[in-house]
């Protein structure tokens, strides 16, 4: 067999964090009495990825990117907030979604008899266990590595480091990581020299600095990638 081990980050990979972030912003808004427009959604999410990015790049930590994400964004409307406040209010409701991408759960349950299968997710540690447990996905793993308890997060060697020490009788060459995002998924996964599989339903182009192994549009091309 080709491979062994899979690790499989979450967000956008197995649940659809665009939806559930639409809607855990929707219900904070409502909580909170504000309107959500478009452009406040479309900066909001600006200042976001900006934050992850930077947290990924070990530039800041994640109490930083939770505790200040909505302070920032309702800076650029003149409107003071407590941005702790905002953002555990919001966290909550983040942690009640959890809607799967397409038909991961069945390539999941399908893969699970042939293949030892992990998660390895940047994120806070309860929002991401909620969501996976109520989606029913846990219990198809081997173990759970949450950047938050690892102590370093997807790109860093350490990470990965971390997350071999616990694999039983790991193999690096039987060894690949599936994700949606070139900068932690595939850029860690190269890194830490394993194969790694991009999720790329948009097609979006490469800058060339980062190069999957493998590369997909839906996840259910996965088979083609195992069955090679």
């Amino acid at each position: 067999m080709k491979f062994k081990t899979l690790l499989f980050d979450v967000d956008d990979t197995l649940l659809d964090f665009q939806l559930t972030e639409k809607k855990a912003l929707r219900a904070l808004f409502q909580e909170e009495e504000i309107l959500l427009t478009d452009e406040i959604e479309a900066t909001y999410k600006k200042i976001n990825h900006r934050l992850w990015r930077e947290f990924e790049q070990g530039k800041t930590t994640k109490q930083i990117v939770t505790d200040t994400r909505f302070s920032l964004l309702f800076e650029q409307y003149g409107k003071k907030v407590d941005g702790k406040v905002m953002g555990e209010k919001y966290r909550y409701h983040l942690s009640q979604g959890h809607d799967l991408l397409g038909n991961s759960k069945e390539i999941i349950t399908r893969l699970r008899p042939d293949y030892e299968l992990y998660i390895v997710t940047n994120g806070v540690a309860k929002t991401q266990y909620q969501r996976l447990n109520d989606s029913q996905l846990t219990t198809f793993f081997d173990d759970i590595f949450v950047s938050e308890e690892v102590g370093f997060q997807k790109p860093m060697k350490e990470y990965f480091d971390y997350v071999f020490d616990r694999i039983p009788n790991f193999e690096r060459e039987k060894t690949m990581i599936i994700g949606d995002s070139l900068a932690s998924d595939i850029q860690g996964g190269n890194a830490a020299e394993i194969q790694t599989l991009w999720l790329n339903p948009e097609k979006q182009q490469t800058d060339g600095t980062v190069k999957p192994t493998y590369e997909i549009s839906r996840l259910d091309d996965i088979f083609t990638i195992l069955d090679e």
